[in-house]
C-alpha cells in the first residue's frame, strides 16, 4: 500500500447548524470520483483502520471523504472522544440524513480548502453498520449516485431499538456503554419518535427498492453485531445488486481501534478491495 497520501481537512454545517468534521484524501488524479464513507452507530470519521481503508481507495484512482455526522458526539476540535454527550443525546436517524444528503451536496457543488475548490460528478457512496442503512436512504434520494456499497449493513432501523421502550418513553432518557470510552452515552425519547414519525422516508429496505444505481453488499458471515440475514434482505430489496459475503468476517472485517498495523486486516482489505474494483466499473 502506498503512503503519504496528501489529506485535506475541513468543516461542514450539519443538522441543527452544527457544525462537524470530514477530511479528504486525494489520489492525485485529475478529475478523479469521489467516494464518501459514512460511519456507523457510537462510531466516528478517525476509527481504526478507516483512514488505511481511503488509502486502498487513493491508490485505486478515487478521492475518498469520511465524516462525522453532525450529532454523533464528536466535536469539530475533538472527533475522537466524545466530548458532547448531549448532542449525542439529541441525534435521530433523520439526523444523519440530512448530514449525507448536506455532504453530497457540497461535494456536488464543490468543497472548498485553502488550495481551492474540488467538485466531483462521479460520487460513490459506502456506508457501514448503521451508516450503511443511512447510505441506502440516502442513495434512493439521488439519482445521480453512480455506486453504492454496504457493509456490514442494517436491514431495518426499527429492529435496532433495543430498550424498554415504556420505561424510555417515561424516563424519557436512557444510556448505553461506550466500551472504548467508559462513557455512559444517553439517547433522549426523541430518537424513538423521530423515527415513528418519519417510518415512512426512513424505511431502508423501501428505499433499496428505490436505490438507481448498482450496489454492493458486503457482510461477514461471524458479524457478532449485525447477522449476516441483513445482508439477504438488503440484496434482494436492491434492483440491481452483487452480494459478497466473507467467510469468517466480523462486524469490523478485523478493524480495530486504535489501530496501527500497516496493513489492513485480511477481511477488511477484501471488502475495500472488492468495492474498489465494482466501483471502477461504472465509471
Amino acid at each position: 500500500m502506498k503512503q503519504n497520501k496528501k489529506i485535506l481537512h475541513g468543516t461542514y454545517t450539519g443538522a441543527e447548524g452544527r457544525a462537524s468534521a470530514f477530511d479528504l484524501t486525494l489520489s492525485g488524479k485529475i478529475n478523479a470520483p469521489l467516494v464518501i464513507f459514512a460511519h456507523g452507530y457510537k462510531g466516528f470519521k478517525d476509527w481504526g483502520p478507516w483512514h488505511k481503508v481511503a488509502e486502498v481507495f487513493a491508490d485505486r484512482g478515487f478521492d475518498f471523504l469520511k465524516f462525522n455526522f453532525s450529532h454523533n458526539g464528536g466535536t469539530v476540535e475533538n472527533p475522537i472522544d466524545f466530548p458532547d454527550t448531549e448532542a449525542f443525546a439529541r441525534n435521530t436517524y433523520s439526523k444523519e440524513a440530512e448530514d449525507f444528503n448536506t455532504v453530497i451536496g457540497h461535494a456536488q457543488r464543490g468543497l472548498t480548502f485553502h488550495t481551492g475548490v474540488r467538485k466531483y460528478t462521479h460520487i460513490f457512496l459506502i456506508g457501514h453498520s448503521r451508516g450503511g442503512g443511512i447510505a441506502t436512504v440516502t442513495a434512493a434520494a439521488h439519482r445521480d449516485i453512480r455506486g453504492l456499497a454496504l457493509w456490514a449493513s442494517v436491514a431495518d432501523f426499527g429492529e435496532r431499538f433495543r430498550f424498554d421502550l415504556n420505561q424510555w418513553e417515561k424516563e424519557r432518557r436512557v444510556y448505553i456503554k461506550n466500551a472504548r470510552t467508559g462513557q455512559d452515552l444517553p439517547h433522549d425519547f426523541k430518537f424513538y419518535t423521530d423515527f415513528k414519525d418519519n417510518r415512512e422516508q426512513l424505511d431502508i429496505l423501501a428505499a433499496a427498492g428505490r436505490v438507481g444505481c448498482a450496489a454492493l453488499v458486503v457482510h461477514g458471515t461471524d458479524d457478532e453485531a449485525v447477522g449476516h440475514r441483513n445482508a439477504d434482505r438488503l440484496h434482494a430489496a436492491l434492483p440491481e445488486s452483487e452480494l459478497l459475503k466473507i467467510e469468517g468476517a466480523g462486524h469490523t472485517f478485523g478493524g480495530k481501534h486504535p489501530y496501527e498495523e500497516e496493513k489492513l486486516p485480511p477481511h477488511l482489505m477484501q471488502a475495500a478491495e472488492a468495492t474498489a474494483e465494482f466501483f471502477a466499473l461504472r465509471l
